[in-house]
C-alpha cells in the first residue's frame, strides 16, 4: 500500500489501471489496496468513465486525500495577485 501512496504523491491523480500498469501490481490488488486506503481516509476515490477513440473505459480515479500540489511556476492572474496582497 505504501508503494501506491508514494506513486500517487509523485504522479498525482491517476486511474487504477494506470497505477497497476506503472507499478506492476495486478489491477485486482490495486483496487483492494486503494479501497483499504480510502476506508482509512488516506486516498479519495471516484468512479470515472473516459472515452478514448470512441471506446468506453471505466475505472476508479484515485488521489491523495487532502493533498494540494504546489502552485505551478510562471505568471499569475491579476485576481490571484490581488488576493495575495490582501491577506
Amino acid at each position: 500500500m505504501q508503494e501506491i501512496l508514494k506513486y500517487l504523491k509523485d504522479r498525482g491523480e491517476r486511474l487504477d489501471s494506470e497505477i497497476a500498469t506503472d507499478t506492476g501490481i495486478s489491477l485486482e490488488n490495486v483496487r483492494l489496496h486503494v479501497s483499504a486506503l480510502s476506508a482509512r481516509g488516506e486516498v479519495m476515490l471516484c468512479q470515472s468513465i473516459r472515452f478514448n477513440n470512441g471506446k468506453r473505459t471505466e475505472g476508479l480515479l484515485c488521489r491523495i486525500a487532502g493533498y494540494i500540489p504546489p502552485a505551478a511556476p510562471g505568471r499569475k492572474s491579476k485576481a490571484h495577485l490581488k488576493a495575495q496582497t490582501q491577506t
